[in-house]
């Protein structure tokens, strides 16, 4: 018996020692691939491919390990400059022979970062190199950019219907009484619309009147934009009588597509393959429909940005605005101080250009972030604002402490107010046969009461302070712009506005992208632009973090991105409008009370939902029977 005990301790000793040489094997091969520098794939001649599966953003969210996982992880987004920069790059890159842009599941983005691609497609064009775009079914975005190319391709069981800015946006008022909330809400600004969701059961007339106007501005850039690329196509009859064209095209969408000089050519993938091969080049495994290809990733890391020439520091502050650390497409105040003041300790920066494509949020946040800059400005360093697709109340906010403001004609700005939301559930509870009581030594004793209410003095304390936010608010503004604080006021008031607007009423002082206000501040610091490089203040990512994005990047190009005809992607388009307002909801009761926020940002689908979101959606529609 103690032979057989021997044997057996001896056995699990084995086990227990092969199983710690493996632990130790797969730990030191884990730590050898997460210090060692990455592989370059080497760029050969062929089609550069921009398989688009996902928004166009100023500033993704930084890669989560686990997002491959689960079916509610973050979608697929893209850096803009990178884009742009790999468009510019392959323009005069002998080795790209073709440009290749795979719209099937493009996420959209703002107008003006679409826009901004779009003209960088149009360069590529320009210095006479083919550009081939292909899709299922384009959406408003996806045929902005391809609108571009040389060739528009199109499944012949797709088709193409434009949606045009707009739709509905959701109401929480009824659902709100339903449930006997009482929502609270501290406002200043008679267009500041954040808060209509909560307290009414549609748009009042003043925001619709202002939303209006913002839409007509951006939607007539749409379609002017897409009459320069395609001066022959006939696409108004597709804004304006859908329903007759494409039933006097038998409801053959693609044929009547086709017919309008929309896209050039119907195919399948197996035709548009075969069509680029003859550009780039038969890919070596001979498969039908295969041609030699240039990756996305593989060509931007073959392009690294310069790094010649003084500092222009370049900080982004992109994404809802929200206090402590930055967070899967939040920015936040903690992350960008501490961004911000490493930077200036280091005292080798020229000037500084604030990148800013944020709707706003945090009104704490958003006053940290511009002290944290007005730092800069006491070390005698230019200040240029560099206002991307999108640039509103809190952004606005964070604008005023620069020297001078750049802006794209479709960039959104203004939402100049501040509101505050503050949900007690005292009805909530009698409905369920639950009240509250207790001593209260002050009249702010267990205020805000979240169970019994809040009471006058606390709505008195609330409503002061956010009338107290407002004045810092269109002081800060008529300081940096040089305005009285009444026309601040006057074009205040929650107004949003397009930036051309916004340059005539002087809450912008140029039109220009982040290269031109690279340029500005390279000026302004006694340097010529040829002389410097950004560089770009952000959070590096660890290595753990490379790790599994490259895990996850290599799997992109794997994955089923088809998108299905113009009915499915309509719908998709639809349904993440709905996972973005619920996550808004779940947020605006979890987030800062007072904020500097803009709704009607939120409805133009450069704001893609964050993981999460869609989780929430599927809760939701699984609780109504969907």
């Amino acid at each position: 018996m103690k032979l057989v005990r021997g044997a057996w301790k001896i056995l699990v000793g084995i086990k227990d020692g092969l199983v710690l040489i493996a632990m130790l094997l797969f730990f030191g091969l884990l730590f050898a691939g997460l210090s060692s520098k990455p592989s370059t794939v080497a760029v050969r001649d062929g089609a550069l491919v921009l398989k688009l599966n996902g928004a166009i953003v100023e500033q993704p969210a930084m890669a989560d390990p686990f997002a491959g996982f689960s079916s509610g992880g973050a979608p697929s987004e893209f850096r803009l400059r990178d884009v742009v920069r790999t468009l510019d790059k392959a323009a005069k890159d002998d080795r790209v022979k073709v440009v290749v842009l795979d719209l099937d599941s493009f996420g959209g983005g703002y107008p003006a970062a679409v826009d901004e691609v779009a003209n960088a497609i149009r360069r590529v064009r320009d210095a006479k190199k083919p550009v081939l775009a292909y899709a299922t079914a384009y959406t408003d975005s996806a045929y902005r950019l391809a609108a571009n190319a040389s060739e528009i391709w199109m499944s012949p069981m797709g088709g193409t219907l434009f949606m045009g800015p707009g739709g509905s946006q959701l109401y929480y008022k009824g659902l709100i009484d339903k449930l006997g909330v009482n929502a609270h809400v501290y406002r200043v600004g008679k267009y500041k619309s954040f808060v209509e969701p909560y307290t009414r059961t549609e748009a009042s007339p003043e925001a619709k009147e202002e939303v209006v106007k913002l839409y007509e501005v951006l939607f007539a850039n749409w379609q002017e934009a897409v009459a320069k690329a395609r001066p022959k196509a006939k696409f108004q009859p597709f804004l304006t009588t859908p329903g007759a064209v494409i039933t006097a095209a038998q409801g053959d969408i693609a044929k009547a597509n086709l017919d309008a000089g929309l896209v050039d050519k119907l195919g399948t993938r197996l035709d548009f393959g075969k069509r680029v091969a003859q550009l780039a080049g038969v890919d070596d495994k001979k498969v039908a429909g295969s041609f030699k290809t240039i990756k996305y990733a593989a060509y931007v890391a073959d392009n690294p940005l310069p790094t010649n020439g003084s500092k222009i520091g370049v900080l982004t502050i992109a994404g809802d605005i929200v206090d402590g650390k930055s967070n899967g497409g939040s920015v936040g105040a903690d992350t960008i101080v501490k961004l911000m003041l490493d930077a200036l300790a280091k005292k080798d920066l020229k000037a500084l250009v604030v990148r800013v494509d944020s709707p706003g949020g945090s009104a704490l946040a958003s006053e940290d972030m511009r002290n944290a800059i007005q730092e800069a400005k006491a070390q005698k360093l230019p200040i240029v604002i560099s206002m991307g697709s999108v640039a509103a109340s809190g952004g606005y906010w964070v604008a005023t402490a620069g020297d001078v403001i750049f802006a794209e004609p479709t960039t959104i700005t203004g939402s100049i107010g501040i509101f505050g939301i503050i949900p007690t559930f005292e009805n909530t509870l009698k409905k369920i046969g639950l009240t509250t009581d207790g001593v209260k030594t002050t009249p702010l004793s267990g205020q805000p009461d979240i169970y019994g209410g809040t009471n006058p003095e606390t709505d008195a304390i609330f409503q002061a302070g956010i009338e107290n936010g407002y004045r810092q608010f269109i002081t800060r503004v008529a300081n940096a712009r040089k305005l009285s604080t009444t026309r601040v006021d006057e074009i205040g008031q929650g107004r949003v506005w397009d930036g051309g607007t916004a340059r005539q009423i002087r809450l912008v002082d140029r039109f220009g992208g982040l290269n031109d206000a690279i340029a500005e501040a390279a000026k302004r610091a006694g340097l010529k632009p040829e002389d410097v490089h950004a560089e770009y203040l952000e959070k590096k990512p660890s290595a753990w973090a490379k790790f599994f994005e490259q895990i996850l990047e290599s799997n992109k190009d794997d994955e089923d991105t088809s998108a299905g005809d113009a009915f499915t992607r309509m719908a998709a388009e639809r349904r993440a409008v709905f996972a973005r307002a619920l996550g808004d909801v779940k947020r605006i009761g979890t987030g800062a009370a007072i904020q500097a926020r803009c709704l009607e940002c939120d409805g133009l689908g450069g704001n893609p939902p964050r993981a999460g979101d869609a989780r929430l959606v599927d809760l939701v529609l699984a609780r109504v029977g969907l």
